[in-house]
C-alpha cells in the first residue's frame, strides 16, 4: 500500500509540472498584449518596452517559467501584473466563497443521485423508476446555465424565496445571508451533476443485484431491496467512489460559469476576468490551483478505493 502511495504520489506531482508546462504555454499563445491594456490605446513603443520590461515580459520564455516554478516551490504564485497584488491572498479570499459552494453542489449531487439512482434501478420497470431514468437523461443534457436560469426565474423572481444574483458585503460574518446566496448556485450545479451521477449509481445498483450474494440473501428470505440495502451497497459504494473525481472537476467547471451567472465573487468569475485582462500571471496561478485540487482529489479517490476494495491489493 505505501509503494501504491509513493507511486501515486509520483505521478501526481508529474501530472502537476505537466499541467503548468502546459498552462504556461497556451496563455503565451493567446493574443493580446497586457502592456498595451496597461499603458493605454496611446502608448508609444518605447513606454511598451518599459512596461514589458517592468513586468519580465522581455525575457526568454524558458526563464519566465523557471522563475515561476521557483516562486511555486517556495509556495509563492507571484503577483497581478495589473495590481501587484499576491495571487495566494486573492486566491484565499474567493476561496471563501468558491469552496463553499462546491461542498454545498457535491452534497446536492450526492443526495440526487445515491437515493434516486437505487430508485432507478431497484423499480426500474415500475412507472416511478423509469420516470426517474428519464428524468436523469434529460437534467444530464441540460446546459448549467439553462438550469440556472430557470431556478432564478422559479424561485428569486416569482416566489422570491432567494436572492437572483450577488453575495454579502459582509461576507460570512453573515452567515445566513451568505448562505442564502448560495444556494441557487449550488442547487443549480448540483442537481445537473447529480443526474449524471444517478446514472453511473443506477448502473452499478444493476450490477449489484445480480451478484451471487445478493441472490443468495434473497432466496434465504429477504426481499429483494432489503438484500441490497444490506449486502450490495458497499459494491455500489465502490463503484460510485470512482467516478467522483470527475465529478469533482465538472462541478468546477460548473462554478466558473455559474459564479459569473449569479454575480459571485468567486475564484471561477476572478478567473474569467483575469483571462479578458490579460494578467497571466494570476490566470496561470489560478488554473494551476483548479487543476491541483482536481488531481489531488482523483489521488485520494484512488487511495480510499485502494483501501476500500481488498481485491485490487489481492490481485498483485
Amino acid at each position: 500500500m505505501i509503494r501504491y502511495a509513493l507511486t501515486r504520489l509520483a505521478l501526481l506531482v508529474l501530472g502537476l509540472f505537466v499541467a503548468s508546462a502546459l498552462i504556461f504555454t497556451t496563455l503565451r499563445i493567446l493574443p493580446g498584449d497586457i502592456a498595451q491594456l496597461i499603458a493605454g490605446v496611446n502608448s508609444t513603443p518605447e513606454q511598451l518596452a518599459g512596461i514589458r520590461e517592468r513586468l519580465g515580459l522581455d525575457r526568454p520564455l524558458p526563464v519566465q517559467y523557471g522563475d515561476w516554478i521557483g516562486g511555486i516551490l517556495s509556495g509563492d504564485l507571484g503577483s497581478s501584473q495589473l495590481t501587484g497584488t499576491p495571487v495566494v491572498s486573492e486566491l484565499l479570499q474567493k476561496a471563501e466563497v468558491t469552496v463553499p459552494l462546491g461542498i454545498l453542489a457535491f452534497v446536492v449531487a450526492l443526495l440526487v443521485a445515491l437515493p434516486f439512482g437505487v430508485l432507478a434501478a431497484v423499480r426500474r420497470h415500475r412507472p416511478d423508476g423509469v420516470a426517474v431514468s428519464v428524468g436523469a437523461q434529460a437534467l444530464a443534457a441540460v446546459p448549467v446555465v439553462w438550469a440556472g436560469m430557470m431556478l432564478v426565474v422559479v424561485f428569486a423572481v416569482t416566489l422570491g424565496w432567494l436572492p437572483a444574483q450577488g453575495f454579502p458585503r459582509a461576507g460570512w460574518s453573515d452567515p445566513a445571508a451568505a448562505f442564502r446566496a448560495l444556494v441557487l448556485p449550488a442547487v443549480t450545479i448540483g442537481v445537473v451533476e447529480g443526474a449524471v451521477l444517478l446514472r453511473f449509481v443506477r448502473s452499478a445498483t444493476l450490477q449489484a443485484m445480480g451478484q451471487d450474494f445478493v441472490r443468495t440473501a434473497a432466496a434465504k428470505g429477504l426481499t429483494r431491496t432489503r438484500a441490497l440495502l444490506r449486502h450490495g451497497l458497499p459494491s455500489v459504494g465502490l463503484s460510485v467512489i470512482t467516478v467522483l473525481g470527475v465529478q469533482v472537476a465538472g462541478i468546477m467547471v460548473g462554478a466558473v460559469v455559474i459564479e459569473q451567472l449569479f454575480s459571485l465573487p468567486g475564484i471561477g468569475r476572478m478567473l474569467v476576468e483575469d483571462t479578458g485582462n490579460r494578467d497571466l500571471v494570476k490566470v496561470q496561478g489560478e488554473l494551476l490551483v483548479l487543476t491541483g485540487l482536481v488531481l489531488i482529489i482523483g489521488f485520494v479517490v484512488d487511495l480510499v478505493h485502494r483501501v476500500l476494495d481488498p481485491r485490487q491489493r489481492e490481485a498483485e
